[in-house]
C-alpha cells in the first residue's frame, strides 16, 4: 500500500473555488478523487513554507480540486467500546494523517473503508460568522491561521486505545520538536484534543507517553502561539475547542 500526498492543480478551474472550498462534516473520512481530461497529476510537497509555495503554485497553475467526502463505515472488528473524537497536531497535518491511518490499520485492524483519520483545524477560539474554518485563501475568508487554529488530524477511537495512539503521536517528535521546522507560526504548533482535556479518564496514559519523550503538556487557552523549540504540547478540551474538518483537497489518498 503506497501513500501519496497530493494536491491537484487544474489550470482550467476558477479561483473562486478555492475561496469557497470548505467541508463541514465532523464525523466522516474521505479520500480525494478527481476526473479530468488530463492524466497528469502534479504531486506537491514543497521544500519550504507551504503557505508561500501554495500561493505561487495557484497563480501559475490553477486551483485546488475538491470532492465530497464519504462517510466511513464503523469498524466491525472492534468491540463495543465507546468511540470518542480526539485530535493530534504537530506541524503539517499530511504526515500526521498518514501515521494515524497506519495506526488505525495496525492497532485497530481497520480496513481502508473504516479509516477515520481526517485532516483539519482546531485550537482556535472561533470560526467565522457562518461556522466555517478554511485553509489560507486569496479572499481571506475564514482563514484558519487568522482565526487562531492549528493543523490537526481528527480521529475516532475506542476510549481504551487513546493511550496507544498518544504513543504513536509522540513518536513523531524529533528531539522534542516537529520534523517540518521550516513551517513556522501558531498554525503549526503542537496540540492534542481530548473530550474534557486534562480531565479525560485516559489523560494519565497520554501524559506518561509525553514524559517518556521529554515533552511537557500544558493547558491550551485557544489561539495559542507556536511551540517550536519549546518541547511542549497544548492540551485542548475538544468539546470547548472542537475539530473542524479540512477541505478534501487537503487529504492524502491511499492507492491499493
Amino acid at each position: 500500500m503506497n501513500m501519496m500526498n497530493i494536491r491537484l492543480f487544474l489550470a482550467s478551474s476558477p479561483l473562486s473555488v478555492l475561496a469557497h472550498a470548505t467541508v463541514r462534516p465532523q464525523h466522516s473520512s474521505s479520500s480525494l478523487s478527481a476526473s479530468s481530461s488530463s492524466s497528469s497529476f502534479v504531486v506537491v510537497r514543497p521544500p519550504s513554507s507551504r503557505r508561500t509555495f501554495l500561493s505561487s503554485a495557484i497563480l501559475g497553475s490553477g486551483i485546488l480540486a475538491t470532492t465530497t467526502p464519504s462517510r466511513a463505515l464503523a469498524a466491525t472488528t472492534e468491540n463495543n467500546d465507546n468511540k470518542e473524537e480526539v485530535y493530534f497536531g504537530i506541524g503539517c497535518f499530511w504526515h500526521v494523517q498518514h501515521e494515524m491511518i497506519a495506526a488505525e490499520r495496525t492497532l485497530l485492524k481497520r480496513s481502508p473503508n473504516q479509516y477515520t483519520s481526517r485532516t483539519g483545524y482546531a485550537g482556535g477560539r472561533s470560526a467565522d460568522a457562518e461556522g466555517r474554518v478554511c485553509y489560507h485563501n486569496f479572499g481571506g475568508m475564514a482563514d484558519y491561521g487568522k482565526l487562531g487554529h492549528g493543523e490537526v488530524v481528527g480521529i475516532r477511537l475506542p476510549s481504551r486505545s487513546i493511550g496507544d495512539f498518544a504513543k504513536v503521536y509522540f513518536d513523531l517528535f524529533i528531539e522534542g520538536d516537529r520534523v517540518d521546522t521550516m513551517d513556522k507560526g501558531g498554525e503549526y504548533r503542537s496540540l492534542l484534543g481530548l473530550p474534557g482535556g486534562r480531565n479525560h479518564p485516559m489523560f494519565a496514559q497520554v501524559e506518561t507517553a509525553a514524559i517518556e519523550k521529554g515533552l511537557t503538556l500544558v493547558d491550551g487557552k485557544g489561539n495559542d502561539p507556536d511551540t517550536l523549540g519549546k518541547r511542549l504540547v497544548y492540551v485542548m478540551d475538544s468539546i470547548k475547542f472542537p475539530f473542524h474538518q479540512a477541505e478534501v483537497c487537503e487529504y492524502i489518498r491511499y492507492f491499493t
